[in-house]
């Protein structure tokens, strides 16, 4: 799955740059990557998936 992404963006709650960044392409996969290697890996989702995982995230499905 290859696309462009663009407008990468990082949480305002991340601490001293450890944390990763997500963008959006056109066709509408969601890239996260590490903001400290952005050359780096990009791992992909679909929106489905993300929105799974994120709202995973929200209801507190997940521990530290």
């Amino acid at each position: 799955m290859t696309a462009r992404f663009t407008k990468w963006r990082k949480s305002t709650r991340s601490d001293d740059g450890n944390c990763v960044e997500v963008a959006n392409a056109v066709d509408g996969t969601i890239g996260v990557r590490d903001s400290k290697d952005v050359t780096g890996p990009i791992l992909e989702f679909r929106p489905a998936t993300w929105s799974a995982f994120t709202g995973g995230l929200r209801a507190g499905s997940f521990s530290r």
